[in-house]
């Protein structure tokens, strides 16, 4: 996984804002076609995790594809930092689509990046704790268990500083940065991903260009 989804990391802000929802979509019929890239036979958690994002980094996923995902990779069992990363993402992308109905899906974003995290904190490049530092920014307090903005801009500056050419941990904190608005600190992490624009994905270069207006950065040294 190279990073979280774009703008305002998952939109937490939807899920604080509805007061009243349906039954979210994690468990119901999936209506419509799956990609076939997250049906294979022989895929497991972290690969459809990952068909997934490839999907979602070229705007090519559908609900139905979340909802595959989600409801395949929570059939596994979760014994390693890979299978608690997989099942971290797939609810967090679930959550995305899913209103309030979705705060047990964001518990278990939080639950599974937290697992991941301490079974293998390095696996790509802290992937977990990218993911749970932005959580903790962006989802609404009432929602989390063990952490708040505070606690993720600490874990997103760490990460930063463990593996500073990591393009999406400089990203995310930047983005967390502006999401607390205090931009500052955020303009030297952004101009060195759009120093390096082309190795981000597409959802990534757009976050970047709209983070860069967001934060008023013009010129970078």
């Amino acid at each position: 996984m190279n990073g979280l989804p774009p703008r305002r990391g998952y939109a937490w802000a939807l899920l604080g804002a509805t007061l009243l929802g349906a039954c979210g979509p994690s468990l119901g019929p999936i209506r419509g076609p799956v990609d076939g890239t997250l049906t294979g036979s022989g895929l497991h958690g972290l690969d459809v995790a990952d068909a997934l994002e490839a999907l979602i980094a070229r705007r090519g996923d559908s609900q139905a594809d979340r909802q595959y995902a989600y409801q395949r990779v929570s059939r596994e069992p979760v014994v390693t930092a890979q299978d608690a990363l997989a099942r971290a993402i797939v609810a967090g992308r679930l959550a995305q689509i899913s209103g309030f109905s979705a705060t047990s899906l964001v518990a278990e974003v939080e639950r599974y990046a937290r697992s991941s995290a301490a079974l293998d904190p390095d696996f790509r490049a802290g992937a977990a704790q990218r993911l749970l530092g932005t959580l903790y920014v962006m989802a609404p307090a009432a929602l989390l268990e063990h952490g708040d903005s505070e606690v993720g801009i600490e874990l997103l500056e760490s990460l930063a500083q463990r593996f500073p050419e990591h393009l999406p941990n400089r990203l995310r904190l930047a983005e967390a940065y502006l999401a607390l608005d205090d931009p500052e600190p955020a303009e030297p992490h952004l101009c060195y991903c759009s120093a390096r624009r082309s190795e981000l994905r597409p959802d990534e270069r757009k976050l970047l260009d709209e983070l860069l207006v967001e934060g008023h950065v013009e010129h970078c040294p």
